[in-house]
């Protein structure tokens, strides 16, 4: 019988379609998590088989903040899965295809996702448009310069008792690359705190009385904490509105007693953390890791919705299989980005200028490594200039 592409409609589907996803990950200990919970309702397609599900692609309502500091609408797809009985039968790719369709429906500008494999999503038009790394710090090593702004206050909440208040304070961020967190996103997390109990705490740091950024962290291997030659404490959510809520949660963070060893999860490639310390070698950063796998839905009104440097105009020829409405040409200016049948100055896939699009890789290096056509030798130079940002994109947000 073939295989059904459809949306899963009844929680017994939606959590059957969750199941999916757990067994094709292999690895992730969620436990016994009812899926309705954790899921926006009509996002979840299924692949069935029959009456079973043998495959998934979910997605969240979200918003992506980009270049220049709009958001746009942006769907964050998650919960992606095959069966390995069901694998090489093309079910991903009709799963993927659907989705886009559904999105580019819905009106949603970009989806982005986070890759388990590096080489699925590209042949779907997704890019690399961000990467992290972590960040170790040996804390008898780690004092910070003289400099470094005093912070405001900083206080100890509960992060089951306190979600709204730490939503409330993400919901703020500005910077490229920070995506909405739904709120199936912050029930997940309680769940995962409830299934997986860890000594974990969250301080919020306050500036003139206006909560600006909050910092979550735990233990590691609690059980030999007090014979441990190297007492660590992981930061696993680190959200800063501020240069102030940034300095303040430093210093609490870098003077926590009884503690060797600090390791941040996930920093952008061009965090300052090593540049507030005196002996830049307390800081190890980790390997350079992809992050946001960005997929533009609608090409032109994303290029619109961003802000350009300055320079001189250059015309894209997009191409994309999956969505033809966004095959064409593009004139982009500092000011304005229109279609135009004039000639192209450089050619490009769709999953090509999505890694270019927030300004996390440069142009000239994708024209190097023949990723574009290029019609125009200076093209790439003057894109770099259109494209180039302030700061590297980061989102901090896994899902």
């Amino acid at each position: 019988m073939s295989v059904e592409i459809r949306t899963l409609k009844t929680s017994e589907e939606v959590n059957a379609g969750f199941r999916v996803f757990l067994r094709a990950m292999v690895g992730l200990p969620l436990g016994d998590v009812d899926a309705v919970e954790v899921t926006d309702p009509g996002r979840y397609l299924g692949a069935l088989d029959d009456t079973d599900v043998v495959g998934g692609a979910d997605s969240y309502g979200s918003w992506l903040v980009v270049p220049g500091g709009a958001r746009v609408p942006h769907a964050a797809v998650t919960h992606v899965g095959v069966l390995p009985t069901h694998r090489r039968q093309r079910i991903l790719s009709r799963l993927i295809a659907r989705q886009l369709a559904d999105i580019a429906e819905r009106g949603e500008v970009v989806a982005s996702l986070r890759a388990s494999e590096a080489v699925i999503y590209e042949r779907f038009g997704y890019g690399v448009a961000s990467s992290a790394q972590s960040a170790r710090v040996v804390l008898r090593r780690a004092a910070l310069r003289p400099e470094v702004p005093p912070g405001g206050r900083i206080r100890l909440v509960d992060a089951a008792a306190d979600t709204a208040l730490l939503a409330g304070i993400h919901d703020q961020a500005v910077w490229p690359g920070a995506i909405g967190r739904p709120a199936g996103w912050w029930k997940l997390q309680e769940l995962l705190r409830k299934t997986h109990p860890v000594s974990q705490y969250v301080v919020v740091h306050s500036t003139d009385g206006v909560d600006d950024g909050y910092a979550a962290y735990h233990p590691e291997d609690t059980v030999g904490w007090f014979t441990s030659t190297e007492k660590t404490v992981s930061v696993t959510d680190f959200v800063a509105l501020t240069d102030s809520a940034r300095a303040g949660l430093w210093r609490h963070l870098l003077s926590l007693d009884l503690v060797d060893v600090l390791v941040f999860e996930s920093v952008a490639l061009d965090d300052a953390l090593p540049l507030a310390v005196v002996d830049r070698r307390a800081v190890e950063l980790g390997p350079v890791r992809d992050e946001t796998w960005l997929r533009l839905v609608d090409v032109e009104a994303a290029l619109r919705a961003r802000v350009f440097g300055d320079g001189d105009s250059v015309v894209l020829e997009v191409n994309d299989a999956l969505l033809p409405a966004n095959n064409g040409r593009f004139e982009v200016t500092p000011k304005s980005v229109t279609r135009t049948s004039v000639p192209a100055d450089l050619s490009v896939g769709v999953e090509t200028l999505a890694a270019a699009y927030l300004g996390g890789t440069r142009w000239q290096h994708l024209a190097a490594t023949g990723r574009v056509g290029v019609h125009d030798p200076d093209a790439a130079r003057r894109l770099d200039e259109l494209f180039g940002t302030a700061s590297l994109p980061f989102s901090g947000t896994v899902f």
